[in-house]
């Protein structure tokens, strides 16, 4: 079996990503619980068709720290080394007791999860989510790419303009932590991931990254001309992009969720995302061509994106997912969607 063997620079940091990173929210049970071996199984088939080292994203928020859990466990079961898996640990969640009947982030997300999780935004609260990643992946695996994780949503707690300076402040903290632990050695690249990526361009502006990972903000059904001029902005300063959650988490594949809340079609603010789904749908028909290799291969068209980061909660679907990273889209179905206004006509990477 040929493997992807495709690696690029990680800024200057000395790390090579493939164009694929492989997501790992369902591993802490996003949306829907899974089994021990059906976890295992999505493990062991990063392996299968992507040449070591295997990039991986993880989070302490993923199921409050399940899912690092399963990871450091999973792979110590089929006996992976340091040097064949990279993992990215986005630190700023810290795990915490369960005292309640349902965690208290993000209700409804998470499914049977036998502890909670909070918020630590500042410079001592990311050296401990920092030491409990660690711990949580069972002291046998380094993280190597660290960032800050929902700057977005802690400054959204905010309510006037001192408060979220305030936060800022908070922020830059958190990065004084990471570029310590970098400037030790323990790390070897700092990053941000963000849904708004205007606050990825806040802090760029404020902090030296290696690299960012934006969300659910540049896809095929969103690509505003202003994020555009942003990517270049940052590869033209060897900023590292790995683009995400471009299928609106699920939504443009046929998922009820967009952007991990319920639509409703019902609903008249929701109703313009039916019907684009809708024309998408009938133009990847008329082409022959499977909507998530349309939305992933649109996701990497911008010459600074260097990879896309995709989660999976079926084994057998890793392999959909590497192949759609390296598929061909016929040039007729991007016109016919620019034709149909549903990518603009004047997107430049097509």
């Amino acid at each position: 079996m040929e493997k992807l063997e495709i690696k690029s620079n990680l800024g200057n940091t000395g790390l090579k990503l493939p164009p694929i990173v492989f997501g790992t929210s369902c591993l802490g049970n996003l949306y829907n619980a899974l089994n021990d071996d059906l976890k295992l199984n999505i493990i062991k088939e990063w392996f299968r068709y992507v040449e070591k080292p295997v990039v991986i994203d993880t989070a302490g928020k993923y199921g409050a720290g399940l899912a690092l859990e399963v990871i450091g466990k999973g792979l110590k079961k089929i006996n992976i080394n340091q040097d064949d898996i990279i993992i990215s640990n986005k630190l700023g969640w810290y795990r915490i007791p369960l005292t309640t009947p349902e965690p208290t982030f993000e209700p409804g997300v998470w499914a049977d999860i036998e502890n909670d999780a909070i918020q630590k935004i500042s410079y001592e609260g990311i050296m401990e989510c920092y030491d409990q990643g660690c711990e949580l992946l069972g002291g046998n695996y380094n993280t190597e790419i660290v960032s800050v994780h929902d700057p977005d949503e802690y400054l959204a707690q905010t309510s006037d303009y001192n408060e979220r300076n305030a936060k800022i402040n908070d922020i830059v903290d958190a990065y004084r932590a990471l570029k310590e632990l970098k400037d030790k050695g323990k790390v070897k690249a700092i990053g941000v991931g963000s849904k708004d990526w205007h606050v990825i361009r806040e802090l760029t502006d404020r902090i030296d990254m290696d690299w960012i990972m934006l969300a659910i903000s540049f896809t095929i059904m969103n690509h505003p001309k202003e994020l555009i001029d942003f990517i270049d902005e940052l590869t033209k300063k060897g900023i590292t992009i790995i683009n995400s959650a471009v299928f609106h988490g699920g939504f443009l594949t046929g998922g009820e969720f967009y952007n991990y809340r319920k639509a409703d079609n019902n609903s008249e603010s929701d109703k313009h995302l039916f019907e684009w789904r809708q024309k998408f749908n009938k133009i990847c028909k008329n082409f022959n061509v499977e909507p998530s290799e349309a939305c992933v291969q649109f996701g990497i068209t911008p010459p600074g994106i260097i990879s896309i980061a995709l989660n999976t909660s079926k084994p057998d679907r890793v392999q959909r997912n590497v192949d759609s990273v390296q598929c061909k889209i016929p040039a007729e179905f991007w016109r016919a969607m620019q034709k149909s206004n549903l990518i603009d006509p004047e997107y430049p990477y097509l």
